[in-house]
């Protein structure tokens, strides 16, 4: 017979291995949390699959190519443009000058634009060197990647199953919510922004190529991605372009790009494509969103770009739960007049 005692110690058990493998595969601990939280966005489509008929086996196979191309689809073509492009960068950053004079009413402040170019310079060659040393062990972590993505798409009842088996049955309805709620934040940060960003780079590469931009597929590429960055978003991108244009004295093109590239690129994709996908989504408030990017990304690193908006929004969630409990003490009496006493 299987007591509420022994059940606990065995979750205790359950907790205390699962803090020491953390600790031991720490150094693959970013690439486990990306598999699980991809899985979890996943697994509609692998049940759509089997629901068409698939075993289960192929079903979750056939979701993991997918989600591997996918990833390769957002990751390959930054690093291809920048290769592909390096000349025309070289070529844009030799064009500057070598200082720029900002002016505030009669305060000047000088850039030295080419002292700030051998800082980066000096930094892309440590981040390409340290890339190059590392291709064994990342291309290890992407394998691993795909298998866990594979197991938990092919057994995905298991977890579940442990919780609400451990869980009290009075707790099983917090349990759902924070399902629901990881859902829905995961779905907004994979599926929502992913959607968003291709949607910016569709409108980008129109709007850049239209006005006559040489490399206008790379700078559209770069919309796209900061399309993942909440508030900053791809105006980053048309600002710099217009900046540039002002450098170089022509302040029309300046205004043409800073209004087309704002209006098209920074607010239509928004405009058009969140709302259709945002009811899937648990609608956490973009500033909730923006504090929890970057103070992940800023603590954890890139884990941190995932791990940060699902803290902040668990976080809420608990909130919500708390502000739904009343107490019997809290309770509003009402007397018989229709009045209220405390």
């Amino acid at each position: 017979m299987v007591t509420r005692q022994r059940r606990y110690v065995l979750a205790g058990l359950l907790v205390l291995l699962g803090s020491l493998t953390t600790v031991l595969l720490f150094s693959v601990l970013a690439t486990v949390f990306f598999a699980i939280t991809v899985a979890y966005v996943l697994f509609p489509l692998s049940a759509w699959f089997v629901d068409q008929g698939l075993p289960k086996r192929v079903a979750a196979g056939l979701t993991t190519v997918i989600a591997f191309v996918g990833g390769s689809a957002i990751l390959v073509p930054p690093v291809a443009v920048l290769y592909l492009r390096r000349r025309d960068l070289f070529r844009f950053l030799l064009e500057l000058p070598e200082t720029i004079t900002i002016a505030f009413g009669e305060m000047r402040y000088t850039v030295d634009i080419q002292s700030t170019l051998v800082g980066a310079r000096a930094v892309l060659a440590d981040v390409a060197v340290g890339l190059a040393s590392e291709t064994p062990i990342i291309a290890l972590k992407v394998v691993l990647f795909t298998i866990l993505v594979y197991a938990m798409l092919w057994r995905p009842s298991a977890p579940g199953r442990v919780v609400y088996r451990t869980v009290p049955q009075q707790y099983h309805d917090v349990v759902t919510r924070f399902h629901e709620r990881l859902r829905g934040t995961l779905y907004a940060i994979y599926v929502l922004q992913a959607a968003t960003a291709f949607g910016t780079f569709l409108v980008a590469w129109a709007v850049f190529a239209v006005l006559g931009y040489r490399g206008a597929f790379a700078l559209a590429v770069v919309a796209g991605i900061l399309q993942f960055v909440p508030v900053v978003g791809p105006s980053v991108v048309v600002l710099a372009i217009a900046a540039a244009e002002v450098v170089v004295g022509d302040v029309v093109g300046a205004v043409l790009i800073a209004v087309l590239g704002l209006v098209l690129v920074g607010f239509l994709p928004d405009a058009v494509i969140r709302p259709r996908l945002a009811r899937y989504t648990t609608g956490m408030p973009a500033s909730l969103y923006f504090v929890g990017f970057t103070g992940g990304v800023l603590s954890l690193g890139l884990v941190g770009f995932i791990a940060g908006p699902v803290l902040v929004a668990m976080l809420v969630e608990a909130a919500d739960l708390l502000a739904a409990e009343r107490g019997p003490e809290e309770q509003v009496l009402v007397d018989d007049g229709g009045g209220q006493r405390g």
